[in-house]
């Protein structure tokens, strides 16, 4: 009877000095974790002023020195980009080149939108002028490349360069380069005028 009275005790002190168990309801749950920010993000740079594209007029934005330098001697056409929530835009041909160059001035997103997972594009990030240029390469798609020039908030520049169905294939490396020396003249003009 000794016995049985020790262990009644011995089992009431420990169930004093016990910690109650928490059920997984009653668990808070973890801390959320530290935001992050992507290498992408890291890689954008903040642009030196804000430069709106809403009165501007996009075969304009390039000047006929700048695009007889460019050897775009075709008169440019404007018209509606639907893909980019009806941005003006403009295209102009080379007769000598073969190639096409277009301007679309996107006023329904920022340029960040090519940084996405979404975007399903490969694209590095440099500086024009100071604002970030992102060269973007579309997987699969070969006879085109685009800059995209941060410019203002919820705004960019569009500067797309393609073969314009030359007998010869161009090279999408040429095709990025024209795109963005086509990208340099465009913001330079912007510059001066805005």
């Amino acid at each position: 009877m000794r016995t049985t009275g020790l262990l009644i005790v011995a089992m009431a002190l420990a169930g004093c000095t016990a910690a109650p168990q928490q059920s997984a309801l009653t668990t808070p749950p973890p801390p959320p974790p530290a935001p992050t920010t992507t290498p992408s993000q890291l890689d954008f740079p903040q642009r030196p002023r804000a430069v709106p594209l809403d009165e501007v007029d996009p075969c304009a934005v390039l000047t006929a020195d700048q695009r007889t330098a460019l050897s775009l001697d075709n008169p440019p056409s404007a018209y509606v980009e639907p893909s980019f929530g009806s941005a003006k835009a403009c295209t102009i041909r080379s007769t000598t080149s073969g190639n096409v160059a277009r301007i679309a001035l996107v006023l329904a997103s920022g340029a960040d939108v090519w940084l996405s997972e979404n975007a399903q594009v490969e694209y590095t990030v440099s500086a024009i002028e100071g604002f970030a240029a992102i060269t973007v390469r579309t997987p699969d798609v070969h006879d085109v490349c685009n800059v995209e020039i941060d410019v203002a908030d919820g705004q960019f520049l569009d500067v797309m360069f393609r073969d314009g169905g030359n007998s010869t294939a161009v090279q999408q490396d040429h095709l990025c380069l024209g795109a963005q020396r086509v990208a340099e003249a465009a913001m330079a003009s912007l510059l001066q005028k805005r």
